[in-house]
């Protein structure tokens, strides 16, 4: 389960954003927040009303609903939850021949497991973000969250901060003990990253839950070292308080992907998902989806914000190893899940 919430901060762009009705031929389960008409503007300029859009709370009780008999078009999903999607059957896959900006989308993101089962394209990335270090920079000296080790260290007791967030934790843990791809891991290496969270566990404050809860704990003092989505950065420099983002500590930093399925016998028009899909990754939505702190998939139209605008919300170039959240086996993610739960509860 992957949850990325909507920012306060784009409460401006609902507001700001044209009355549209919705288009009853198009029926889109996404997270709540999503539906901001700016995320995919090209849609109601085509066809003059808003997709139609209902909401779920996490990925499994919206795969769990689909398996019910639910019927919908498309739906966001992270990549994460991607293998478990098909390998239930409900979905089919894209046409990648009617995504426009295909050749466009960040080959990072795409992988040879986020898109492809075979030579057929299930995933289609379209949103992302990064997680590193964010820190309190007027406690934390820099050469401290130089290593990913910070968050053993002592000195941090009870500073230090890490998502409630299977995933999230397993990169971090996973980069720390020198792992860089988890589509492939080992037994041994599984047993090093479960062994690093056990480590770090008794010095965590808390395990946060969503990026509100973890401005508070930074801007409170309470913690001054936290693992952290790119949205922390410029939440924190709006707010005037001393933040670093360390995406280039010498393990590396991660990056998740979220992106759209195709539901098998949707409801409504296959044309209008294509032209869903189309728009949320067309350039005239680029900036909308950053000003929510996410990057956009269409690595073209990225490019033409410029490197220092990237750089001041996470997002920019950096030099060091990448662990990408692509999908992962099942098992493995069932496995992570269990040691997890067991780590929060002090085992």
């Amino acid at each position: 389960m992957t949850i990325r919430p909507i920012l306060v901060s784009t409460v401006a762009l609902i507001a700001g954003s044209a009355a549209w009705a919705a288009d009853p031929d198009l029926l889109v389960f996404d997270y709540s927040g999503f539906e901001i008409p700016a995320f995919h503007a090209d849609y109601a300029e085509k066809y003059g009303q808003e997709p139609s859009f209902t909401f779920f709370g996490d990925e499994e009780e919206a795969l769990q609903k689909l398996r019910s008999g639910f019927r919908t078009d498309v739906s966001h999903i992270c990549a994460g939850s991607v293998t478990k999607w098909i390998e239930s059957g409900i979905l089919e896959p894209w046409d990648t021949s009617r995504i426009t900006a295909w050749e466009h989308i960040n080959a990072d993101l795409k992988g040879t497991d986020v898109a492809d089962t075979g030579a057929e394209v299930y995933f289609v990335p379209t949103d992302f973000g990064s997680t590193a270090i964010a820190y309190n920079t007027d406690d934390v000296p820099a050469e401290d969250v130089a290593s990913l080790d910070v968050f053993k260290n002592p000195e941090y007791a009870g500073r230090v901060t890490l998502p409630d967030n299977v995933d999230d934790a397993f990169a971090l843990a996973y980069l720390a003990t020198g792992t860089t791809n988890w589509s492939t891991v080992t037994d041994a290496q599984f047993d090093a990253a479960v062994a690093w969270l056990r480590e770090v566990h008794p010095n965590l404050r808390t395990y946060w839950t969503d990026p509100a809860e973890l401005a508070q704990l930074l801007a409170s003092g309470e913690v001054l070292v936290s693992w952290a989505w790119n949205e922390t950065l410029p939440t924190m420099v709006d707010q005037g308080f001393p933040v670093g983002f360390q995406r280039e500590a010498k393990e590396g930093s991660s990056l998740w992907v979220c992106g759209y399925v195709d539901l098998k016998d949707g409801p409504g028009s296959e044309q209008k998902a294509y032209d869903f899909l189309n728009a949320t990754l067309a350039p005239s939505s680029t900036k909308a989806l950053l000003d929510a702190g996410y990057g956009q998939a269409n690595a073209k139209a990225m490019a033409a914000i410029g490197n220092e605008a990237l750089t001041a919300i996470g997002l920019g170039p950096i030099d060091v190893p990448v662990l990408a959240q692509l999908p992962m086996p099942g098992e493995l993610r069932e496995k992570q899940s269990a040691a997890f739960e067991k780590i929060k509860a002090g085992f």
